[in-house]
């Protein structure tokens, strides 16, 4: 079977009210794979997004950061030593540099100082080597994917699965990106209409940390949005919050220690965030549920290592009893599993 960008378009809209990966159907909450299964393989690669897929996973997420010929390409950030090999290219090395992003002095190789078939010449790596060493085995056999070959892959995918595969974009620093006149909201919203995705009825969520950024693209765009939040941004979800939110936004991302505080280093009861969201009509998609201890609360480690896994079923269960419309992972085949 071959999906054209059409009858995938067309698929996607059928979807919304047959399948548990629709948007607004209120049945199972979506699993979104968080720069693919990036728990065990190297972060925003085509290996990384196939397993995801393998694993269950309804949406992929594809961080957008933008090149200096104007290409979507997808990488976590626009620096990009911690994700390539960029630093054993010689012929790169005058290009290491400093600049300051978003308020941080950053150092290192910039996308934007890059153009597309350069990048390509790259080979992904994994971020945090000592923490997933396994994925790390994984270095080196992929190339860097634009956002057209992560939205083709998602319409190959559905066809070969037999169900659809919804992409979940994240513009990444948009208003650095448009103060250097690379704006990201213009090219996806064009990226969109090209697929004829470009519809509220589309697998296609656009989130953003910048609520200047999701009101820009509403003007360009039918998609949904989502607004994320960061754990230290607790009045953004308070009820003014979320009611600002709602007036241009369908959805919200919270850091899941948002929805599920801890005490004394177990899980709390659920905040209001769901119920307080859930009366102005938004979704709530909490980010990022890992399985390393390093990034669970005390009572739900087991042993000493940082990278060994501990209980991470017992946070995807709580999301999912507190309410949840979905939830991202690094490891979408346990949010699969927990999820039944």
């Amino acid at each position: 079977m071959h999906l054209t960008r059409r009858t995938f378009a067309l698929a996607s809209a059928a979807a919304a009210a047959a399948t548990p990966a629709a948007a607004f159907d209120g049945r199972k909450p979506i699993v979104i794979a968080h720069r693919g299964a990036s728990g065990e393989r190297p972060e925003h690669t085509r290996a990384a997004y196939l397993l995801a897929i393998e694993e269950g996973a309804d949406f992929i997420e594809p961080d957008l950061v933008v090149t200096q010929d104007g290409h979507l390409i997808v990488r976590h950030e626009n620096e990009i030593s911690g994700t390539t090999d960029v630093a054993s290219h010689p012929e790169f090395a005058g290009r290491k540099t400093a600049k300051i992003i978003d308020g941080q002095r950053i150092e290192g190789w910039f996308t934007e100082d890059f153009t597309l078939l350069e990048l390509k010449t790259l080979r992904a790596r994994e971020r945090l080597p000592a923490l997933r060493p396994a994925s790390a085995r994984f270095d080196g056999l992929d190339a860097i994917p634009t956002f057209q070959e992560v939205v083709d892959l998602a319409r190959q995918q559905s066809a070969c699965c037999g169900r659809p595969i919804g992409i979940y974009p994240e513009m990444k620093h948009p208003a650095y990106f448009a103060s250097i006149h690379l704006p990201i909201e213009r090219r996806l919203a064009e990226a969109l209409k090209r697929n004829d995705l470009d519809s509220v009825h589309a697998l296609v969520f656009v989130q953003s940390f910048e609520p200047e950024s999701l009101r820009n693209f509403q003007a360009m765009s039918q998609a949904k949005l989502v607004q994320l939040v960061g754990a230290d941004r607790p009045e953004m979800v308070s009820p003014e919050g979320l009611r600002r939110i709602a007036s241009y936004a369908h959805g919200v991302g919270p850091d899941w220690s948002l929805v599920l505080p801890t005490a004394e280093g177990a899980l709390a009861a659920p905040s209001t965030l769901i119920s307080d969201a859930r009366a102005l009509g938004l979704q709530v998609h909490p980010w990022t549920v890992r399985a390393e201890n390093q990034f669970l609360p005390p009572a739900l480690r087991r042993g000493k290592s940082p990278g060994a896994h501990g209980d991470a079923e017992v946070v995807f269960k709580a999301l999912y009893a507190a309410g949840v419309n979905g939830v991202f992972s690094d490891f979408p085949g346990l949010a699969v599993k927990a999820r039944g």
